[in-house]
């Protein structure tokens, strides 16, 4: 809210508003109770008046002097004792011709009765009127003389309009002290209530809380992560673009359990308990999600739920796993050199320059051997480098491994496929490493034929071999017989393979070995474009 050009503080816009609506409602109620009161006082003023004449007007004393049975004198000393005891401003008793008994005047006694509102009571009526007399302006209230069914006179009682306007000021006090008290607790209310409110939005301004909700809102709907939050009744208050997107709920405020069951979410809600990395199909695709409740002084108040497409954690694993299997080669091959560097130290420390001579000499020609056949045969420089490490690994694992000298590995046109081809390769590999060696010592052979924008990978060893009844099961996660926390390499040369569009097979028998054939689609670079 902006005043003579200043931005106000919520409090204190809060405690003016407050403040504006009290003064005006207290305006509204001075002028309805100073109407009423002031009506009230007058009709009180007015009845009292014209009781005070009426009793006057049968009193003995009066309808005796008026029937001519009794003195005129009489009803002065009577009148003048009356108006005294009540206090006010003149009684008049007058006959028929309207000519006063009495006056507080004595003077005024035998004179014609003047104001000119007595005509009502002469002819039988009571009346009250407001006229000017001898004593001035004054509220009057007639009352008849009625003798024998005939009205013989009439008594005037009359208060003066002064004495009237101050009995209604004094009640008007009545009114200030109830507007003063309201004022006073409506300021008050004002205050506290503004600086509640300031409490419960955490001291931060409206223009602050819009801020924050659309930065809220920005993040939210950014977010890569799908988000749904819920209340304590289970409906929908917050969904993301990516939440609509996984799971096809278009807008807030339905029910989660019904459009989307699968979270659990009322669950959470009941018990208060979290629920962590539940998998759900929905439409073809695995979610992985976690529901947590929202809790507010101890009290469940909702739920939020997050979840993802688990392909795309399952993609962030298997690029994890390629990783691991370079640094495991770079591991190996460094390993090797090590220990080649400390035979050549040593024999250099003997002195035995003829034996070092020919350490290098072979050394030298078995790697160039050795990378010349790979780079001969495997064109593809990530996979030729990762093989590398692995045939270091293998000598430092004695084990034999070569490679089928069966076709040319071109190189990728494809990043993306090079590299699910490494950890499809990598895990093949490494599980035939760990295989049981068979009676002769372990051998690995890794073979690769591309023809027709196809690669045929084959991979064997001449183990154990797998049961015929566990050949089905080996692509499942976590299963293993090697014990808890493996079971994850198949599985993931399985996913590899079925995100290539491509097809796996494994060829086994208890104590024959095992061999792995991969066919995956493979579009190869073209000659002109490979590096000089």
């Amino acid at each position: 809210m902006k005043f003579f050009g200043r931005t106000l503080r919520l409090q204190t816009t809060i405690t003016l508003m407050v403040c504006s609506v009290l003064a005006l409602v207290l305006l509204a109620v001075y002028l309805l109770f100073n109407m009423k009161i002031s009506g009230l006082t007058r009709e009180d003023l007015e009845h009292q008046a014209i009781t005070i004449a009426r009793t006057v007007s049968k009193d003995p004393t009066v309808l005796s002097a008026l029937n001519g049975q009794a003195d005129a004198g009489l009803v002065q000393e009577f009148t003048e004792e009356i108006r005294t005891l009540n206090g006010v401003q003149f009684i008049v008793v007058m006959d028929k011709q309207g000519l006063r008994l009495s006056h507080p005047d004595p003077a005024k006694i035998g004179q014609h009765f003047i104001g000119g509102d007595e005509a009502a009571a002469l002819n039988g009526r009571e009346s009250v009127s407001i006229a000017k007399g001898t004593l001035g302006k004054s509220v009057r209230a007639f009352s008849p003389v009625i003798v024998d069914g005939k009205p013989v006179g009439a008594v005037a009682v009359g208060l003066s309009l002064n004495d009237v306007n101050s009995a209604v000021r004094q009640n008007r006090w009545i009114i200030y002290l109830g507007m003063a008290a309201g004022g006073v607790l409506g300021v008050s209310g004002a205050v506290l209530l503004a600086r509640r409110l300031k409490r419960m939005m955490f001291g931060m301004e409206p223009d602050e809380i819009a801020k924050l909700l659309e930065e809220r809102s920005a993040m939210l709907q950014s977010a890569k992560e799908a988000i749904i939050a819920v209340d304590a009744r289970g409906y929908i208050t917050l969904i993301n673009a990516e939440a609509r997107r996984l799971i096809g709920i278009t807008e807030a405020g339905g029910n989660a359990q019904e459009l989307c069951p699968l979270l659990r979410m009322n669950k959470v809600l009941e018990s208060g308990e979290p629920l962590n990395d539940m998998e759900m199909e929905q439409d073809g695709m695995t979610l992985l999600a976690n529901v947590v409740p929202v809790k507010v002084n101890g009290r469940t108040q909702g739920a939020i739920a997050t979840f993802r497409d688990k392909t795309e954690i399952d993609v962030l694993m298997e690029r994890l796993s390629g990783v691991s299997l370079y640094v495991e080669a770079l591991r190996a091959q460094t390993h090797e050199f090590m220990n080649k560097l400390h035979v050549m130290a040593g024999l250099n420390h003997m002195r035995r320059y003829d034996r070092l001579e020919e350490y290098l000499s072979g050394t030298i020609r078995h790697f160039q051997s050795e990378a010349g056949m790979l780079v001969k045969q495997v064109k593809e420089p990530v996979m030729a480098g990762f093989l590398l490490g692995k045939l270091s690994r293998a000598r430092e694992a004695g084990v034999k491994m070569h490679i089928l000298e069966e076709d040319v590995l071109p190189e990728c046109a494809d990043a993306e496929t090079a590299h699910e081809l490494v950890t499809i390769v990598g895990n093949l590999l490494e599980n035939a490493l760990e295989a049981q060696p068979g009676e002769e010592g372990k051998d690995i052979s890794v073979g690769f034929s591309h023809e027709n924008s196809q690669l045929t990978v084959t991979v064997s060893d001449n183990g154990a071999g797998i049961p015929g009844e566990m050949i089905k099961r080996i692509y499942e996660q976590g299963f293993s017989t090697k014990g808890k926390g493996r079971g994850i390499g198949l599985y993931l040369v399985m996913r590899g393979v079925n995100k290539l569009g491509g097809h796996l097979w494994c060829q086994s028998a208890q104590g024959s070995g095992t061999k792995f054939i991969v066919r995956i689609p493979y579009e190869a670079k073209a000659w002109g474009t490979y590096d000089s």
